[in-house]
């Protein structure tokens, strides 16, 4: 069966528009898991933050600095290509420049561990710096890869 040159078109682009609902959605989904997660990791910082200002006990530290450490090695699957076009304010540098943000990814990941370690370790000098650690980390991050508001 033949079809006329302008339904053939037609096909196409409702193929193409079948690919590509899935596909916008996808992005908008990891957008909105990533944005959720630095939220997450914020709200933590800034909990070990308080318990820090308020010399509460260090051992409270222990499950937000938990949720930061396991939350880390997420943050390089969270831009996958495409990812860049909708309501994020990721650089194209994170694409172009994939394996300086793997490495800063991979710094951040190590600093958490070492943030747990010392909310686990109880000391409250040992968990400062290690806090203070932590958010060098992120914002060597943030600077390359990340729009100002």
């Amino acid at each position: 069966m033949r079809f006329p040159a302008m339904t053939g078109r037609l096909m196409l682009g409702a193929a193409a528009a079948i690919v590509a609902v899935p596909l916008a959605f996808a992005q908008a989904e990891v957008i909105a898991e990533r944005k959720d997660g630095f939220k997450a990791m914020e709200q933590n910082m800034e909990q070990i933050q308080r318990i820090l200002q308020t010399r509460q006990p260090v051992a409270g530290a222990v499950a937000p600095a938990r949720a930061i450490a396991e939350h880390a090695p997420r943050i390089r699957t969270l831009f996958p290509p495409g990812s860049d076009r909708g309501d994020t304010r990721a650089l194209p540098t994170i694409w172009s420049d994939r394996a300086g943000f793997e490495r800063a990814a991979d710094t951040f990941e190590t600093q958490a561990q070492a943030l747990l370690a010392a909310a686990e370790g109880g000391d409250a000098r040992t968990l400062g710096s290690a806090l203070d650690a932590t958010g060098q980390a992120c914002l060597a991050c943030h600077r390359p890869y990340r729009q100002r508001r």
